[in-house]
């Protein structure tokens, strides 16, 4: 195939998305013809189309115009190393999605499913788009588009007003961020309306302060879609209220959308970064890295705990970010390549375990029809499909070697061991916090994987219904197997993909890796620096594995009794005892306790029916949201006591406008 026909196969695969989406409407009411017949077909789109991004990443960038869009401005679009990455990370994640949704989607889950699968794959046609549109009306028309496809997936349940609620503040806040966007692309407009196109942006001569405007207004427009905190409050809502392959598609996909927009306009666009621009993106992002852990470790509800990871995780590569511009501003081109690798090393990782995690908490929905940590244990045995793989899933968002979420991980601290060589003193001392708050964050993150996975399938049942709880069908099956062996497979070949990132590195940074050394030894800089071996991890562990069973199987065999375990003199023992998820989340609760707005419900030594509740609520809506939220509605009204009703008040005010603009001209 030639590398020139990379960009039209790729707007077939978006072409074929929107029909199959329109497919849907020949049988709306079917969801067997949804679920077996398109869904497959997006999940072979999906393939086709991370074929085109892994290649795109080896070829020369490639551009194309197509004669529709505004009049005088035509769409432009462009795939490049940078965009390539970008559909590969979704193409090859929403295979196993869209695999899933096929097995996943029932009668009765709200929306019509001919209309489901339309919103599904329209979402995944804009999500494509706006990573191969080169001007600013294609970007923000895909972006709308995007924003408007998953608004409706989210509420795709609409009946229920705490899920239109939590759809409002997702629409809301996408916006707001659209607001920010086409400002930032306003200043970046030089001139008229062919200073729309990406290449023309490229050239314009803005002036430093300029250029940090369009920086600042980048990150609010792009922060807000990608959860970065204070902008993250719709995550928590959002995730919990739309289905299951949907959260795994906004939050394995979309919010990588606002990291490739960033990416684009502060090291594309803006071409120039200053090496202070990253300084903000590192304190935000380290802040939302340990506030989304925190929050995390309190959570009752599989998906907000998962949904605060997903902050968790952006956090952390709006640090890597901030760090790569960081270096790069300061002349240190390698060690931002560094920082930047590591950044979307993260990014293809959390596609893949956040994604599988996701599915597996649809798994359990289904299967029990609980969301609450505190009604669920014990589901291992009979979901072992679901808790074998969310096993892989877990320890891989732990960042636990030989998988996927350790080499990113230690890569980003790498790139914090080598801060000492920017020339800026201040900066310096600060670092050090920098990399302490890293480490603390990637232990809550264990700490968190620990209390998900081993409350929900360890241990024993805490209902009596959850004996009756089913396995996955085989299309589910395929799809949590496809992402699980992601995990792995990028855990255990770093080199070969950090040889694909090095394209990225190449493109947007003039400078790749000093060396990514070979298929069994990962070396980002030197081998004097730091090494890494995941095949050497694999093989030491399953030998340690091998022989503790053998040997257990040599001295222990035959020399064992079956009795029941010790009750501490308490017979009776239910699975109602076992630690809870409030009990498992209480000590991060009290040592961080500033982070919480914390409310405790404790009963009377009287009551009849005592009960003790403890809710954990975010400061952010408290404390920022509703007294803007209270500011806004009454400028409102103060604004509204100018519409008298009358034509000759309105008449008035048309007269003193004119006689304003009048003076302002003769002056």
């Amino acid at each position: 195939m030639n590398a020139s026909d990379l960009l039209p196969i790729g707007l077939g695969v978006i072409a074929a998305w929107v029909g199959m989406g329109l497919a849907g409407f020949v049988a709306p009411r079917s969801t067997r013809w949804v679920a077996r017949v398109i869904f497959p077909l997006g999940a072979l789109g999906s393939l086709v189309m991370a074929g085109v991004g892994l290649l795109a990443l080896f070829a020369a960038p490639q551009s194309l115009v197509l004669p529709i869009g505004l009049p005088g401005l035509p769409m432009h679009l462009r795939l490049d190393a940078l965009s390539g990455f970008f559909l590969f990370l979704l193409g090859s994640s929403t295979v196993g999605i869209s695999t899933f949704a096929a097995g996943y989607f029932r009668e009765g889950e709200g929306t019509a499913p001919g209309l489901l699968g339309m919103q599904y794959h329209v979402f995944l046609a804009a999500m494509s788009m706006v990573m191969l549109a080169a001007d600013a009306y294609s970007f923000m028309l895909a972006w709308e588009v995007m924003a408007m496809a998953s608004y409706f997936l989210v509420v795709s349940q609409h009946r229920m007003a705490e899920i239109r609620r939590a759809g409002y503040v997702y629409l809301l806040l996408a916006h707001l961020g659209a607001i920010a966007l086409l400002l930032c692309f306003g200043v970046m407009m030089q001139d008229g309306i062919a200073g729309l196109t990406f290449e023309a942006m490229r050239h314009a001569p803005l002036n430093p302060a300029w250029a940090s405007v369009a920086f600042g207004l980048a990150v609010i427009g792009f922060g807000a879609k990608a959860g970065l905190v204070p902008l993250h409050i719709w995550l928590p809502e959002a995730h919990p209220a739309a289905p299951s392959p949907v959260s795994a598609l906004m939050s394995g996909v979309m919010l990588k959308t606002a990291l490739y927009g960033l990416l684009r306009v502060s090291f594309d666009l803006l071409h120039a970064p200053l090496w202070w621009w990253g300084v903000p993106l590192l304190a935000l992002g380290l802040f939302g890295a340990l506030f989304g852990v925190l929050f995390a470790a309190v959570q009752t509800d599989m998906k907000r705990l998962l949904a605060y990871s997903s902050i968790e995780n952006i956090g952390i590569a709006f640090a890597a970010l901030g760090l790569a511009l960081v270096f790069h501003g300061v002349g240190l081109a390698v060690f931002a390549a560094l920082a930047l690798a590591a950044m979307l090393y993260h990014l293809l990782n959390h596609a893949f375990f956040k994604s599988l995690l996701f599915l597996a908490t649809g798994a359990v929905l289904h299967a029990t029809r609980q969301r609450s940590l505190g009604k669920l244990g014990g589901l291992l045995r009979p979901m072992p499909w679901v808790g074998w793989t969310a096993l892989i899933g877990t320890l891989a968002i732990a960042g636990l070697p030989p998988l996927n979420g350790f080499v990113a991980e230690w890569l980003l601290l790498q790139s914090f061991l080598f801060t000492p060589q920017i020339p800026e003193p201040f900066f310096n001392l600060l670092i050090p916090l920098g990399a302490a708050l890293l480490a603390l964050t990637a232990a809550l993150a264990a700490y968190v994987m620990v209390k998900f996975y081993g409350i929900i399938f360890l241990g024993r049942a805490r209902e009596p219904q959850l004996e009756q709880a089913h396995d996955v069908g085989w299309l589910e099956r395929i799809g949590l197997l496809w992402l699980a062996a992601g995990c792995v497979l990028l855990g255990l070949i770093p080199t070969w993909v950090l040889q694909a990132i090095d394209r990225v590195n190449q493109l947007v940074l003039g400078k790749p890796l000093a060396q990514t050394g070979n298929w069994f030894w990962l070396v980002p800089l030197s081998p004097q620096r730091a090494s890494y071996s995941p095949v050497m991890i694999l093989l030491v562990a399953v030998l340690a594995v091998s022989l503790t069973g053998l040997m257990t199987h040599r001295v222990y065999a035959g020399r064992l009794r079956r009795a029941a375990p010790w009750d501490c003199g308490a017979p009776g023992l239910s699975g109602r005892m076992q630690d809870s998820a409030e009990g498992f989340g209480q000590p991060i609760r009290r040592v961080f306790s500033p982070f919480f707005l914390e409310r405790v419900e404790v009963p009377r030594p009287d009551d009849a029916a005592p009960r003790y509740r403890v809710s954990v609520e975010d400061r952010f809506w408290s404390q920022f949201y509703t007294p803007l939220a209270q500011a806004v509605l009454w400028l409102a009204r103060q604004v509204g006591k100018i519409q008298q009703g009358r034509i000759s008040v309105y008449l008035l005010y048309s007269f003193l406008t004119l006689l304003v603009l009048l003076m302002v001209v003769v002056r």
